[in-house]
């Protein structure tokens, strides 16, 4: 049985792959994957995650307005959140901390990135 649960929040098939790919090599944690925001928020509304990773440049609803949805949420507001993304100017980087984000990561990653991303963030929120 799974420990955590992961949400993938990408519009890009192939980086979600690649970051699906990289969750489903840690320990203990399971994920779903949405390809936008909006979808993301329909997840969130059905079932409880440990940590999200999103992208900020995606279409319907990007990833700074779901973290600042997800910051309104009492029952998510606490959910550690990973920004992977293109956009890695220090403004960018700013106004997602300012948000909330625990981690900004800018593409191109490493999986051994993202998963050790995760499990440090995960161990900070046992």
């Amino acid at each position: 049985m799974t420990k955590y649960n992961a949400l993938i929040v990408e519009d890009s098939q192939l980086m979600r792959h690649l970051l699906a790919v990289s969750v489903s090599r840690l320990k203990d944690i399971s994920f779903d994957e949405a390809d936008d925001g909006l979808a993301a928020i329909k997840l969130l509304s059905v079932k409880q995650y440990d940590i999200i990773i999103a992208d900020i440049n995606m279409p319907v609803m990007d990833g700074l307005k779901l973290v600042k949805h997800v910051r309104q949420d009492a029952r998510h507001k606490d959910i550690p959140v990973i920004i992977v993304s293109t956009e890695g100017d220090a403004d960018d980087v700013q106004r997602a901390r300012q948000l909330g984000v625990q981690a900004y990561l800018t593409k191109p990653i490493t999986g051994s990135e993202i998963t050790e991303t995760i499990e440090e963030l995960l161990r900070l929120n046992r």
